[in-house]
């Protein structure tokens, strides 16, 4: 979630040793991101692996993402120009919505000749809105990330007409089950739905090799947070309360913490220990390329995910457990799924510092409840690798071709 760029990046290749649904036939894909790519989010991670993936097993692949294009894009991702900020899922999200976007939108679609157009989001009012009004189009399918806590008081208004403005799709997809909860309330009932969760290189984190930088020992363990710290919904405060609690246990512990958001970071522990103590052992490394987020999970004695809400995957997740990295999670029911309840992570209340120092306290002081966990994460990720992610995808668009 955090790498510096979208650079070209290797995708593992699983061809030989697996079916083809669609036996042969290399399709022309569209993806419209609903989320501009000049600032990195799941959503748009998510595209430019899978659009990899794709191009790695034969497909001609092009994305139409909102904003302006910046020099480390891939060549097939177009930008339409134009974004603009908007609270969105308790994060902020550059769309592109008004004006001559619609026609643009749709003389894309028309110029790409595509064998099958794939929308994500497309509840949100953004590009991958836009194709669903065309009179004529290719098989229309969509992919639905959002999940919420509390339903919004803007999708409830708009529900019925989502309902009836999302009937072009031939199928949609839900990453998890928190997904599919939040789009069956304005989902129309005729189209078929699957979940299909996100996909990540379990070989790429496997692989990747611990920084010496980053390794902690059993007196000086390395504990880890990844997000943007200034979103209250990531859970940095209550990674930081948690962490006080930590060093009365373990007082060189050492807490690295990788994504935007240090000054806002900074002032929080401020606030929550005047005394200077817990900003001594945070270690805020910004963002890091995907090679670097590889090995820092590789590193961890412990990864810490305290979301709050508004998570309908838990990527992170994944990604370090496909590390062997021991994982500690809040509750969110995305992340008890991803988790096989709890089986794979070990999981503490949503909110509760005392506990999640607790739970942390627990595994550091217990080495083979460590290692036995990282295996099980492990093991649980090889669910989540994208040979078997795009298999799936690719079965729906066999469904929707035939």
């Amino acid at each position: 979630m955090m790498a510096n760029d979208f650079r070209h990046v290797q995708a593992d290749s699983h061809i030989g040793d697996i079916p083809d649904p669609l036996h042969g036939r290399k399709l022309r894909v569209g993806i419209i991101s609903p989320y501009s790519f000049e600032t990195p989010g799941g959503v748009q991670f998510h595209i430019r692996d899978f659009a990899q993936e794709l191009i790695a097993r034969g497909h001609q692949v092009e994305v139409l993402a909102p904003g302006r294009r910046t020099n480390d894009m891939p060549l097939w991702v177009q930008t339409n120009g134009t974004s603009f900020a908007i609270p969105y899922n308790g994060s902020v999200s550059r769309l592109s919505y008004f004006g001559f976007v619609g026609a643009q939108v749709r003389r894309w679609v028309r110029q790409g000749h595509f064998d099958i157009v794939h929308l994500h989001e497309p509840e949100a009012p953004s590009l991958s809105h836009k194709p669903l009004t065309m009179t004529r189009h290719p098989p229309l399918v969509g992919t639905f990330h959002a999940a919420f806590n509390t339903y919004p008081l803007a999708l409830r208004f708009f529900q019925t007409y989502l309902n009836r403005y999302l009937a072009p799709l031939s199928y949609a997809i839900c990453v998890s089950d928190s997904a599919r909860a939040t789009a069956d309330r304005y989902m129309p009932e005729h189209i078929p739905t699957t979940i299909i969760p996100n996909g990540i290189s379990c070989r790429r984190f496997a692989q990747a090799s611990p920084s010496p930088r980053w390794v902690g020992t059993d007196d000086m363990p390395t504990i880890g947070f990844l997000g943007r710290i200034g979103e209250e919904r990531k859970g940095f405060s209550v990674f930081c309360e948690a962490a006080l609690k930590i060093l009365d246990r373990y007082p060189q512990a050492r807490f690295l913490c990788v994504g935007d958001g240090e000054r806002q970071g900074r002032d929080m522990i401020a606030d929550l220990d005047p005394s200077g103590v817990l900003e001594a052992h945070m270690e805020f490394l910004g963002r890091i390329s995907d090679e670097d987020k590889e090995r820092f999970y590789r590193s961890l004695s412990v990864y810490v995910a305290p979301q709050r809400g508004g998570e309908s995957f838990g990527i992170v997740l994944a990604e370090a457990m496909a590390a062997r990295c021991p994982v500690v999670a809040s509750d969110l029911p995305a992340f008890v799924d991803v988790s096989d309840q709890g089986r794979a992570a070990a999981l503490f209340s949503n909110g509760d510092a005392a506990d999640c120092a607790s739970v942390v306290c627990s595994l550091l002081a217990d080495a083979e409840r460590r290692s036995a966990l990282g295996a099980a994460g492990q093991q649980r990720s090889f669910r989540y690798d994208w040979s078997t992610v795009v298999d799936q995808v690719l079965n729906v668009y066999a469904q929707v071709l035939s």
